[in-house]
C-alpha cells in the first residue's frame, strides 16, 4: 500500500523539510499545532494542521506516544515521521505504529532498541569484527567496578549513559581520585535526561576527529554508504558545524570505513537512512561509537555533495521499495558546509538565548540553502533546541565553500538575540580550521578566542552601553530626548547591525 498521508511528529525546520519532500512525491501531510507556538512557521507548510492547542498536559506533544498514535488515527494518517530529537529513536513509538497500521518512518523497533542501548550496539560491534576502543562489556554498576575496568584499559577513560546521546551523561575521567565525582555525575545525567541511569566506560581517545558515514538500506537488506561528513567542531559534546567530505580522510580510508559502517549496520538489520559514528586516532586507526537511528540534522551536507534526497529515500524504503541505485552509483560532487546559527551567546561559553527576532536576514544564492523554521518576529524561548536555521553552502572545492560562506556570513543580518554568527566569522579565518588541521579540541584547546570580534562589533559594543546610559539617564531625566534621537540618528549613519 503507498503511502499517502504523513503524521509529522515534529516541529521546526526538519517539518518544514519533510512537507517539502512529501509535497514533491504527491504526499499529505499533517502537522500538529502546539499551544507554546500556535504561530509557528512550519504549520503554514503542511496540508492538514492537528490542532493541540488545549492541551495542557505538561508533557510535550512530540514526547507523548499514546497522543501522537491517537491524532495519527484521527487525521487518518497511514504513516509517521518522527524527524530528529524528540522521539526520533524511540523503539516504543515505532512498535505502537505498527500495532496500529500506521508506518513508521524510520528503521525497525529492533533496530531502534539494539542501537539505542549502547551496550547492546558494543557486543553487536564485537560480533562483527567492528573496531572499537576498549572497555566495559555492559553497564557497570559501582565506582569500584568502573575503577577496576579503568586499570585495565589504563586512564584516560570517559563513562557514557547506556542509553544517551547528544553530549548528555557523559564524564572524562583522567585518573582513580577523579572516578566517584564523575561516575554519580554521569548517572544522575543519565537518569534526568533518558531516564536510565545506567552507564558504561571505555578507553578514551585524545583528540580525535569525529566522522560519521551516511548509511542507506532497505528492507530487502541492500545497504550502501553516501560518504562520510566531519563533525568534529563542537561545543559540550555537541555537534556546531559539519561538512563533507573530511579533509581528515583519503579514498583509501573512505573505501575502508564506508565498508566497515555497512557491514554494522547490516549486523544491526538495518534499513532506512541512518547514520554509523566513529572516532578518528592521529595514525588513522578508527573506532566504532555509535550508530544514530533517524535523519540527522547535517543530513542536507550529504545531500548537497549526493544529489540524493535522504527523506525522499526514507519514505520510500518505508513504503516497501527497494533502493533503486547502488554504491558504485553514488558520486560526489565539490564540499559542502552547514552552520548551525544556534541562539546562543557565544562569549559566554555558548549558552542559549532568548529574544524576539526583529531582523532575520539572509542572501540568497545558487549556492546556499537555508534551512530554517522561524520568521521575523517570532519570540525564541527555551522550550526547545536554541537552533534557530542551517546555512548549507555548496562549493566546487572546500577553498571554494570557505570563501563562499565567509561572504554569507558578513551578508547576514539577525537582530534581536545573540547567535552563533561570531563563531563562524573567526572559524573561517582560523588558520588551523583552513588547512583542515583540527580535532574535537578545536573549540577547548586549539583556538585562542572562539568568536570574531571584529571593528563593527566594537563599535556596537560601544552603542549598546552608551544607550543602555541614555536610557537610564532618560528616566531619570538628566538628560532630554534629543540627545536619545541624536544617538539613534548616529546608529543609522553607522548602519550597525546585531550579530
Amino acid at each position: 500500500m503507498a503511502i499517502k498521508k504523513i503524521l509529522i511528529a515534529n516541529r521546526g525546520e526538519i517539518a518544514i523539510r519533510i512537507t517539502q519532500t512529501a509535497k514533491k512525491m504527491g504526499i499529505s501531510t499533517v502537522a500538529i499545532k502546539t499551544a507554546v507556538e500556535p504561530n509557528a512557521l512550519y504549520l503554514s507548510f503542511a496540508d492538514e494542521v492537528y490542532d493541540n492547542t488545549n492541551d495542557t498536559s505538561p508533557i510535550s506533544v512530540f514526547l507523548n506516544i499514546e497522543k501522537l498514535i491517537t491524532i495519527a488515527l484521527q487525521t487518518r494518517a497511514d504513516s509517521l515521521h518522527p524527524g530528529y530529537g524528540f522521539l526520533s529513536e524511540n523503539a516504543q513509538l515505532a512498535q505502537n505504529c505498527l500495532n496500529n497500521d500506521i508506518v513508521f518512518i524510520g528503521p525497525s523497533p529492533d533496530s531502534i532498541r539494539d542501537m539505542g542501548n549502547k551496550t547492546i550496539a558494543r557486543e553487536i560491534a564485537m560480533a562483527n569484527g567492528i573496531p572499537m576502543a576498549g572497555g566495559s562489556k555492559g553497564a557497570i554498576n559501582s565506582v569500584e567496578d568502573a575503577i577496576a575496568i579503568a586499570s585495565k584499559i589504563s586512564y584516560p577513560v570517559i563513562i557514557k549513559a547506556v542509553s544517551g546521546g547528544g553530549g548528555r551523561g557523559m564524564r572524562i575521567v583522567k585518573e582513580d581520585s577523579e572516578m566517584a565525582k564523575m561516575f554519580n555525575l554521569a548517572t544522575n545525567e543519565a537518569k534526568k535526561s533518558f531516564n536510565d541511569a545506567s552507564v558504561f566506560i571505555e578507553k578514551y581517545i585524545e583528540n580525535p576527529r569525529h566522522i560519521e558515514f551516511q548509511v542507506l538500506g532497505d528492507q530487502s537488506g541492500n545497504v550502501i554508504h553516501l560518504g562520510e561528513r566531519e563533525c568534529s567542531i563542537q561545543r559540550k559534546h555537541q555537534k556546531l558545524f559539519e561538512e563533507a567530505p573530511s579533509t581528515a580522510l583519503d579514498s583509501e580510508l573512505r573505501e575502508q570505513m564506508g565498508s566497515v559502517a555497512i557491514k554494522m549496520a547490516k549486523a544491526a538489520k538495518y534499513y532506512s537512512a541512518g547514520t554509523v559514528e566513529f572516532l578518528l586516532d592521529d595514525k588513522k586507526n578508527f573506532y566504532f561509537m555509535e550508530m544514530n537511528t533517524r535523519i540527522q540534522v547535517e543530513h542536507p551536507i550529504t545531500e548537497a555533495i549526493t544529489g540524493i534526497d535522504l527523506v525522499e529515500q526514507q519514505i520510500r524504503v518505508a513504503n516497501g521499495e527497494t533502493l533503486s541505485f547502488g554504491q558504485d552509483d553514488v558520486k560526489f560532487n565539490g564540499w559542502a558546509f552547514e552552520c548551525r546559527i544556534n541562539s546562543e551567546d557565544v562569549q559566554s561559553n555558548f549558552i542559549p538565548t532568548t529574544g524576539r527576532l526583529e531582523k532575520f536576514s539572509f542572501p540568497e544564492y545558487p549556492y546556499l540553502r537555508l534551512d530554517t523554521g522561524i520568521s521575523v518576529g517570532t519570540t525564541v524561548t527555551t522550550n526547545f533546541d536554541s537552533m534557530i536555521a542551517k546555512l548549507i553552502v555548496h562549493g566546487k572545492d572546500r577553498d571554494d565553500a570557505i570563501q563562499k560562506c565567509s561572504k554569507i556570513l558578513d551578508e547576514t543580518q539577525i537582530i534581536g538575540l545573540k547567535t552563533t554568527i561570531p563563531f563562524f566569522k573567526m572559524l573561517f579565518k582560523n588558520k588551523r580550521f583552513i588547512t583542515g588541521d583540527f580535532t574535537t579540541a578545536f573549540i577547548e584547546k586549539q583556538v585562542d578566542q572562539y568568536y570574531d570580534f571584529s571593528e563593527e562589533e566594537k563599535l556596537l559594543a560601544a552603542w549598546f552601553v552608551t544607550k543602555l546610559f541614555v536610557e537610564e539617564n532618560l528616566e531619570t531625566k538628566h538628560i532630554n530626548t534629543n540627545q536619545d534621537n541624536k544617538l539613534n540618528l548616529w546608529l543609522m549613519s553607522k548602519r550597525i547591525s546585531t550579530f
